[in-house]
């Protein structure tokens, strides 16, 4: 099977990944959204956690990942609900790790075991020793396929950076004993940029935030009042908004008509009708500095400051205030 990538290109993919791809669970994210109910205030915002999933397993592959690594780089999000993280938001889950509670449940409920059988491959394997997938997965700050991925296809979707830069920084890109490298003081300065960009600039802007705030409470209120049940947030975006907008009840459809194409908000100065904090996300690439890995923070002046503006604006969250026309 050949898969096309807009960040990486044409890779062709062993039968086990090709029958991972065609699954159930790895198809239904094509209508997941991976910056949530964005897309219903700003339809250009529509990457998916299909794509992102995608991408993950061909940059552990482009880095010498195993296959199973690749594997489980694929896997890694079919637990994601509709709309993404906004479940997080519905039950006040400050980790942002809902879709990780449902993750051994949603691939045992799936053909993903027996698609790994007929493999050969033991799902456990996969899924339950995540500590063996390196590049799939690390703590932050440090650099992994997932926060490199999600952070070049946004950014590139949506035309804060071009091709050609996501292409420079991968080049630069290297593993060294299990870990993620960045060859170039550059680069990693880049990167660093870059990922602010994606969560600060692009999280905490103020029409996301507003949307998935919109959709969180429509989605709380019609669980509160029995219009859907918990397993409703496992299906597709467009499914749940038709189950809300079918359910009859008229406070649910009137927070749902609030998300619309052209709503005008901005981050308050004053006054305000929201406030948001998202998970506080911080990235340091590591740097080659004769042959000891070390934080690009602590080579570079420009690379600390921006972490540290960062962090402040992440842990300060941000006000909203909807503008009536």
């Amino acid at each position: 099977m050949m898969l096309e990538d807009k960040l990486y290109g044409s890779m062709e993919v062993e039968p086990v990944l090709r029958d991972l791809v065609n699954s159930r669970p790895l198809q239904r994210l094509k209508g997941v959204h991976q910056a949530g109910a964005a897309y219903l205030v700003c339809p250009e915002w529509n990457v998916t956690r299909y794509e992102h999933s995608i991408g993950v397993m061909l940059l552990i592959r482009r880095l010498g990942g195993s296959l199973k690594e690749q594997a489980a780089g694929l896997l890694h999000d079919v637990s994601h609900t509709a709309f993404s993280h906004v479940s997080d938001y519905v039950f006040k889950n400050e980790k942002e790790d809902y879709h990780e509670q449902l993750f051994h449940k949603r691939i045992a409920e799936s053909d993903i075991p027996a698609i790994l059988k007929k493999h050969q491959v033991d799902v456990n394997e996969i899924i339950n020793e995540i500590e063996k997938w390196p590049l799939l997965e690390q703590p932050a700050p440090h650099l992994c396929a997932d926060r490199i991925d999600y952070t070049l296809r946004d950014l590139y979707a949506y035309r804060f950076i071009s091709l050609q830069e996501a292409h420079r920084f991968l080049e630069q890109l290297i593993v060294k004993k299990g870990k993620m490298v960045v060859q170039s003081l550059a680069a990693a300065e880049w990167f660093i940029e870059a990922y602010y960009k994606e969560t600060i600039e692009f999280f905490m802007e103020p029409r996301n935030v507003y949307a998935n705030w919109k959709i969180s409470e429509a989605l709380r209120l019609a669980l509160e009042r029995g219009a859907i049940n918990e397993s409703d947030l496992l299906a597709e975006d467009e499914e749940l908004v038709k189950k809300l907008n079918e359910s009859g009840d008229e406070q649910v459809r009137r927070l749902l008509a609030e998300i619309y194409s052209g709503v005008c908000v901005k981050e308050a100065t004053g006054a305000y009708d929201h406030y948001h904090k998202n998970k506080v996300r911080i990235v340091d690439p590591l740097i080659d500095v004769g042959g000891a890995f070390v934080p690009v923070s602590k080579c570079s002046r420009k690379a600390a400051d921006l972490i540290s503006k960062a962090r402040e604006k992440a842990e300060k969250g941000i006000y909203l205030k909807v503008m009536h026309n």
